[in-house]
């Protein structure tokens, strides 16, 4: 691993969570790529760690489906396929849903705020932004609905994909790079929907909104399934 790619890491939390932190969100950002083997004592080293840690975050990244566990060779990265974004999507769109029923009777005014400042930003926006900027801006405001969703289940099922909607979306900007003519726009005609107050235009706003992402992610040339074979996992 090349010198200065990661800080070492303070000791106020658990070394395991904070290792997790730190290597999920280096996933995300893509300073990883998909299929990179991810090298216990490297990665110990860099992070000043021991190899117990190391080894706590591969099991957790590996839940969240940002790695893979290959038997007698170790982790890799996930590689994108089409059976992830189908999955991802129709999770997303069964409690982002459920979010926006309950959410558009909860947020008031602030919560309307919270959102108009993002929508402000995602307006502002006058230059091709980067792909994981533009993801990041759109993660914003749909964590906005979740936090007024009032359910700490979907809550909790939204924190477990995220990461893995960070990847997709940041694929989607790369791919298909309409931030500016689309992002502000189908935003605000959510924001406009929720504030109807009325959970089945809430519901049809979500379908709307998350089918076009998903639409777009099925046309990248993914492979199906996952291309290691079987018997590389350790599960």
């Amino acid at each position: 691993m090349p010198e200065g790619i990661v800080s070492p890491l303070p000791s106020q939390r658990a070394l395991g969570d904070l290792v997790t932190d730190v290597l999920r969100e280096m996933i995300t950002e893509g300073k990883f790529q998909p299929g990179e083997h991810l090298r216990e004592s490297h990665l110990a080293e860099a992070l000043q760690v021991s190899r117990g840690p190391i080894r706590q975050a591969f099991a957790r990244l590996e839940e969240e489906g940002h790695v893979e566990l290959r038997r007698h060779r170790g982790a890799f990265v996930s590689t994108l396929t089409k059976a992830d974004i189908e999955e991802v999507h129709t999770l997303r769109g069964a409690i982002e849903r459920l979010a926006a029923s309950r959410a558009c009777a909860r947020m008031q005014g602030e919560g309307f705020a919270e959102m108009d400042a993002v929508l402000e930003q995602m307006r502002n926006v006058h230059t091709r932004p980067d792909p994981e900027d533009a993801a990041q801006l759109d993660l914003r405001f749909h964590d906005i609905i979740y936090a007024y969703c009032g359910h700490s289940r979907v809550q909790r099922v939204w924190a477990s994909i995220r990461g893995q909607v960070t990847v997709f979306l940041r694929a989607r900007n790369a791919s298909f790079p309409d931030f500016l003519e689309v992002g502000h726009v189908e935003h605000l005609e959510l924001r406009d929907a929720l504030a109807l107050g009325d959970p089945q235009a809430a519901q049809d706003a979500i379908d709307k909104h998350i089918s076009g992402a998903y639409e777009r992610l099925k046309r990248l040339n993914l492979p199906d399934r996952d291309p290691s074979p079987a018997e590389d996992r350790t599960s």
